[in-house]
């Protein structure tokens, strides 16, 4: 089997798992991650290499700058706090944590075992992501993870450094060498994802051209990443930032068809992505392990133990985070629900096999660099552990706390966003009737859309949800029906192919326009 047959029939598996996981409602990162693992187990399929800067540059700037863009600035700003506690504090524990534990139960010595702490310091953006997409939890604690699993990379990228240099070089790094690279990283990483989102902003607010802008959108997170690593900075952190900056402006500089087609674009990106990585996780374990052969015979224990470590260190330093904040709000009562949820959601990722991936094979005087099989597999079983126990997990441990928003809220809310819309647009048909800006037909034709709208919001805010499904059926059935009408009469030869593209397009807005 040719590498490139391998990387076809990759795609094709990772896509129909993913698209299962959707059609199943399980999610999609623990159940690839599962048949990445089954397929690796197979004797005939060849052992998967990637290297980590296929990671680093290729998925990892997309994947990042679509979670970041999902949390703009307005929602960042009441949990910067604690999101900040989180990303240093937290960090640093987990590290330490990890270091400890795994010196003792494990071959590694001082400093390796810090290299592995450094490595699963941090929860991974891109796994918290996908997996938070399909969770129905309040605004607040879905930004609080989402913010916390993409600003504490530059503390455990600075960590994974130093932690690399003490292993390869057997000496010490001074503490203040550590803050100035962190400085270096997370302050660079900041101005030039400012810097680009600024420069991407100002191209797509002066051009409503749909495939310059959705290269404008895809080149932006490259850009953004390729451009701090090159001047030393983090090209984590100016990605996020590029992400959250565009994230909160970027609706409104470019029209509906631009947005629609960008949107769409990036979904199939992502989508594909995110398949592929989350497969090749799976799919690496097997090979690692084989590489280990019986030096490493007791890896299974140490990764339960790394992976009991690294939930257990995330309970002790969010639970008391989380009660200190419910005491400063002042309401008086004090809620287990929300911790135990942020708790369970800080699964591992791309981002600790990508650093894992990254270690040098050599020290400082060219010798085999010790352990350095073990942490991989380490690495790579606490991340599938926490993708597959966590992953499927998830979801039932938010419904059991009882913090999950019931569909009506989100109903309701909708509800009254689409009457304050129709109402808004029936005082512009007002005032355009007032000066006579357009025949009295035309207006009075869209007066009655509206007030359709409004009726149908107001159905919905009065909890009639049956009524909405009904008309959201009823009117896809009737789309259904044009389309079938449409094809008729180009195929009969009576309305041009552009024609028949311009009325499709159309149905396909308004199809699109009716939500789930």
């Amino acid at each position: 089997m040719t590498a490139l047959t391998a990387v076809l029939l990759l795609v094709s598996c990772a896509t129909l798992i993913a698209t299962g996981a959707r059609h199943w409602r399980v999610p999609a990162p623990s159940l690839l991650v599962v048949g990445g693992v089954l397929i690796g187990m197979l004797p005939w399929v060849p052992a998967i290499r990637i290297a980590p800067e296929t990671i680093s540059v290729v998925v990892l700037p997309p994947l990042l700058f679509a979670s970041a863009e999902e949390i703009p600035w307005r929602e960042l700003r009441p949990v910067w706090r604690p999101v900040t506690v989180l990303a240093f504090g937290l960090v640093l524990a987990t590290a330490a944590a990890v270091g400890v534990v795994a010196s003792a139960v494990t071959p590694l010595g001082g400093s390796t075992a810090f290299v592995l702490g450094a490595v699963l310091a941090s929860t991974d953006p891109v796994a918290v992501t996908a997996l938070g997409r399909r969770l129905s939890l309040p605004p607040r604690a879905r930004v609080l993870v989402q913010a916390e699993s993409l600003f504490n990379d530059a503390t455990s990228l600075v960590l994974f450094k130093v932690a690399v240099a003490t292993a390869v070089t057997t000496g010490a790094v001074s503490p203040a060498a550590s803050g100035g690279a962190f400085l270096v990283l997370g302050g660079g990483g900041v101005l030039v994802g400012g810097a680009v989102a600024g420069a991407a902003a100002l191209i797509r607010r002066r051009t409503a051209d749909p495939v310059l802008v959705t290269v404008v959108a895809l080149v932006t997170p490259y850009a953004a990443y390729a451009l701090a690593e090159d001047l030393g900075a983090s090209g984590v952190t100016a990605v996020v930032v590029a992400g959250v900056v565009l994230g909160s402006t970027g609706h409104g500089l470019t029209n509906a068809a631009v947005r629609l087609q960008v949107h769409a674009v990036y979904g199939t990106v992502v989508f594909l992505l995110e398949s592929v990585v989350f497969a090749v996780i799976g799919l690496e374990l097997p090979a690692l392990v084989h590489e280990l052969g019986s030096a490493g015979r007791g890896w299974p224990l140490g990764v339960l133990v790394m992976t009991g470590t690294v939930l257990t260190t995330r309970l002790l330093g969010i639970l008391p985070l989380s009660l200190l904040t419910q005491r400063r709000q002042g309401d008086g009562r004090v809620s287990w629900r929300v911790p135990a949820v942020l708790s369970w959601a800080g699964t591992r990722g791309v981002m600790p096999l990508a650093a894992a991936l990254s270690i040098p094979l050599t020290a400082e005087g060219g010798a085999p660099l010790p352990h350095r099989p073990l942490i991989l597999v380490l690495t790579t079983g606490v991340v599938v552990l926490t993708l597959v126990v966590q992953g499927f997990t998830l979801a039932p441990v938010v419904r059991w706390s009882g913090i999950a928003l019931e569909p009506e809220h989100t109903a309701h809310e909708e509800a009254r966003c689409r009457a304050a819309l129709a109402e808004a647009g029936l005082a512009c048909l007002d005032e355009l009737e007032s000066v006579e800006a357009a025949s009295a037909t035309v207006i009075d034709q869209l007066r009655r859309g509206l007030l359709a709208r409004l009726d149908q919001a107001d159905a919905d805010h009065d909890g009639d949800s049956v009524s909405a499904a009904d008309y959201r059926e009823l009117r896809r059935a009737v789309i259904a029906a044009e389309s079938a009408e449409l094809r008729r009469l180009y195929e009969g030869n009576r309305v041009s192919d552009m024609t028949r593209r311009r009325v499709q397009r159309a149905l396909d807005l308004e199809e699109a326009g009716l939500g789930e």
